[in-house]
């Protein structure tokens, strides 16, 4: 076998690897709650990229400068705030240790990254501490708004910055990308506002949200500030969220609470992969845990790495010379997947058998949810029957959307103010665990969040979908709900556009 050749970083030539978008017409959303619990209980990620982190609360004595808390403490440069918001946030923090450990334990493997990015751009070292209000470090967290990864990007955020999110992989959960995206917005907001306080409020609530209060403050002679603004509540209490957590660094023994050491030195360097290979090969070659590959490299969706000479993967630094010399001495296939073209509505039941793999592990492999059960003629990835051929070409297929199969009796609800999980459930005629499920298992919902309705029952005559008109509603509200041609809707229904309150829609065949 030829030699394979590799190509390592060190952790300071990381960054020119991350495909940034020189335009910042984006608006950050982060998590809808404003309270710790919800920012961080309400976030889901998938089972197989839980990690299983054991809460150790050790003694906060005799740090150095070698230990990482105390270089980040050295930075602090937001002024300080003394309100009620401020000490509610300490509490909350202080009552949960067990919290603190974790979220601190998982932050251990990017903070010094982050610290670094942060300090190149002259930022207050506060801002590192960001993904703990965000995301409590993990970089699967998924929002109810779909925000994703440490620094909670939505999908059209994430994509002004350049952040790719195709069927292969989500840059919104890279570690590197990510940051450095969130950290120019950050600086593009400061530039902006000219201050860290109303550049914080624009990262959470968006700079036009921001703009219009400040120019509502002057026009009412009000001071022009972040603490004069008329906010939504998340808002006004994001930045007293952040400096809680700022007070909680600075002093820990104050509230009760111990901060494991975090040594100054990088966690991570990284590697470009001269061949596609599964991600388990990948994490068996570098001789460490799936669940530690995954935390370093949380963007791959797919059981396979892509050739990609722009991508490295993230190892702990003390691997990268045991990655190197085995990939160099592998004998064994690098890629045991291949791309298959299903006919379309072949079941996947007859798929998997045909590549003795389990349905479920298919669906996994392929992102496909558990309501989909034929396929719409999509490529799929499967085990490969020849797995010492190692040419396989993956680039060529489901390299821009996720794999969408056709369920004709789906229904989009668009949620209205006052509507509950139970009550849409109870509407469609479905179980309430159903509905989560078919849902990303998401517990809270919010007025304009689109579920995805599966199983609803229908009449044995026909397989008909009917929508009874709400007061208020119009035919093109309708049309726009259920995603369908306004044109068709009024042809399916007599060509009026004229509707009523209590009025039935006939949505069958459009």
């Amino acid at each position: 076998m030829p030699a394979r050749r590799l190509l390592y970083l060190t952790c300071s030539a990381i960054a020119a690897f991350a495909l940034m978008s020189s335009s910042f017409a984006g608006e950050m959303v982060a998590l809808n709650s404003p309270l710790p619990p919800a920012s961080a209980e309400s976030l889901q990620q998938p089972a197989s990229a839980q990690t299983d982190i054991k809460p150790q609360l050790a003694a906060d004595t005799s740090l150095t400068q070698s230990d990482l808390w105390q270089r980040i403490r050295s930075g602090f440069a937001l002024p300080d705030m003394d309100n009620r918001a401020v000490r509610h946030y300490e509490r909350w923090y202080a009552n949960k240790p067990e919290y603190v450990a974790r979220m601190t334990e998982r932050a251990r493997r990017y903070l010094y990254y982050i610290t670094g990015e942060v300090e190149k751009r002259g930022m207050p070292t506060e801002i590192a501490l960001l993904p703990m209000i965000e995301s409590a470090f993990n970089p699967n967290a998924i929002s109810t708004s779909s925000a994703s990864g440490m620094w909670q990007f939505i999908p059209s955020t994430g994509k002004h910055f350049g952040l790719e999110q195709n069927w292969w992989h989500d840059e919104r959960r890279d570690v590197i990308s990510a940051t450095n995206g969130a950290l120019d917005y950050l600086q593009k907001l400061h530039d902006e506002f000219g201050d860290w306080e109303l550049a914080l409020a624009a990262y959470n609530w968006g700079e036009k949200a921001v703009e219009r209060a400040l120019k509502r403050n002057r026009r009412y002679h009000r001071p022009a500030d972040y603490r004069h603004l008329h906010m939504p509540r998340e808002t006004r209490h994001y930045v007293p969220k952040l400096i809680a957590v700022r007070n909680i660094i600075e002093n820990p023994q104050k509230f009760g609470l111990a901060l494991q050491a975090i040594p100054n030195r990088p966690y991570f360097a990284a590697v470009i992969p001269p061949y596609c290979m599964d991600v388990k090969v990948a994490a068996q070659l570098a001789d460490i845990s799936m669940d530690e590959f995954m935390a370093l490299n949380p963007a791959h969706s797919r059981p396979v790495i892509l050739q990609d000479d722009s991508t490295p993967i993230l190892l702990p630094v003390n691997k990268i010379e045991t990655f190197m010399t085995n990939v160099e001495i592998y004998d064994q296939p690098l890629v045991s997947w291949q791309p298959y073209k299903p006919r379309r509505g072949e079941r996947l039941s007859r798929i998997a058998a045909r590549f003795n793999i389990s349905v479920k592990k298919l669906r996994e492999a392929n992102g496909l949810p558990s309501y989909i059960h034929r396929s719409n003629g999509q490529k799929l990835l499967v085990p490969d029957a020849n797995p010492d051929d190692m040419k396989n070409e993956f680039e060529a297929f489901n390299t821009h959307l996720p794999p969408t199969l056709d369920d004709r009796h789906a229904i989009v609800h668009v949620v209205r103010r006052g509507e509950t999980l139970g009550g849409i459930a109870h509407h469609y005629h479905i179980r309430l665990s159903r509905l989560i499920r078919n849902n990303h298992h998401r517990t809270l919902i919010r007025p304009g969040q689109r579920l995805l309705i599966t199983g609803a029952r229908h009449s044995s005559r026909s397989h008909r979908r009917v929508h009874v008109v709400r007061r208020g509603e119009t035919l093109s509200s309708i049309a726009r709900r259920y995603h369908i041609s306004l044109t068709r809707l009024k042809r399916r229904n007599g060509g009026s556009a004229d509707i009523r309150a209590g009025q039935k829609l006939n949505l069958a065949g459009i």
